[in-house]
């Protein structure tokens, strides 16, 4: 057909080709989903698929980082709506012939094989690559987890690109204030140092399942959940895909560059219209949920902290490659 002169074939082919292949992906991950999404011909099923590793972390405690890889691709699947099937595994690392290597591997698979027997969320595949080093110096350990999920009606599905002005913003999951080889340690304070965020599986699972919920039974559409730079990360990704300002606001409890930045897991960022309802309903699951920002205006700001405009924002985030690069 494509090589037929006739330009109805060709035509016809490039429909047949939108039709059955380009709009079968309902969101993508890199504009404005936890996880990408393609659906399922035929049904009302969509399949959830997204790829996670924090290398920092497997550096500083491999057993936690390795917890972490996992309970993260759980997260980003549950954040869209779909019940985490399986994960694949990537075991990227050094010189396994170094004693310091092999603890490494060891002690990140066990933390991996732990987070899936508590989630339930089973290996079913992977590879290891090995001697990943240039001039004696390794990679940094990187056991990356790709995660796949169902989504019984696509429907029913959340992204944090549909934000709208008016709506309050409820943060599920505890906050301690965990800094500990966190991006704000590295980013601001120039160091790489401390304890990675400790993964508590029975909260990730009960906070998650809880949000998978109120998705499916229609309460909320908009869902982040947090990892690098913690609240004012997920909060920033969530205003400039979805057009809209944010304004947090603190309580107070931590300093604040602990309650921005911290990289506490199991923890989504919510936007909904009833945030009575949803904290009732989180309190029934026993799930931690305070409202902590409202959303609109031009700018994402921290009440009595700073405010940035949101476009100017959005040309420092999408700009610095092409000026990295120049």
């Amino acid at each position: 057909l494509m090589a037929s002169p006739d330009m109805a074939s060709k035509r016809w082919l490039w429909e047949q080709y939108d039709r059955h292949i380009m709009a079968d992906t309902l969101e993508d991950s890199a504009t404005g989903a936890d996880a990408g999404i393609v659906r399922v011909h035929g049904t009302r099923k969509a399949i959830a698929a997204t790829s996670d590793c924090t290398p920092r972390y497997v550096q500083a405690d491999p057993y936690q980082g390795g917890m972490q890889a996992v309970a993260e691709a759980w997260r980003n699947l549950t954040a869209v709506g779909a019940d985490p099937i399986a994960i694949t595994d990537n075991l990227n690392f050094g010189n396994p012939e170094r004693p310091e290597i092999m603890g490494q591997i060891v002690r990140a698979i066990d933390g991996m094989a732990e987070a899936c027997r508590i989630l339930d969320f089973p290996v079913v595949s992977g590879n290891v690559s090995l001697y990943n080093e240039t001039s004696g110096a390794a990679i940094p350990p990187t056991p990356t987890v790709g995660g796949v999920g169902l989504i019984p009606d696509y429907g029913r599905r959340a992204d944090f690109s549909g934000l709208q002005d008016g709506m309050s913003l409820v943060l599920v999951g505890e906050t301690r204030g965990e800094l500990g080889a966190s991006m704000y340690l590295r980013e601001i304070l120039g160091r790489e140092d401390g304890a990675p965020p400790p993964v508590d599986l029975a909260a990730e699972r009960r906070n998650g399942d809880f949000v998978r919920r109120l998705i499916r039974d229609g309460l909320v559409g908009v869902v982040h959940d947090l990892s690098d730079g913690g609240l004012i990360a997920a909060a920033a990704e969530m205003a400039m895909a979805s057009g809209t300002g944010i304004t947090l606001k603190a309580d107070g409890a931590l300093p604040v560059q602990a309650w921005l930045f911290g990289e506490d897991q199991g923890r989504y960022l919510i936007g909904c219209t009833d945030p009575a309802a949803v904290r009732a309903a989180a309190a029934a699951a026993g799930a931690p949920a305070e409202v902590v920002g409202s959303a609109g205006g031009p700018a994402l700001a921290c009440e009595g902290v700073f405010s940035l405009s949101l476009d100017d924002l959005r040309r420092r985030h999408e700009g610095w490659m092409p000026a990295y690069m120049g």
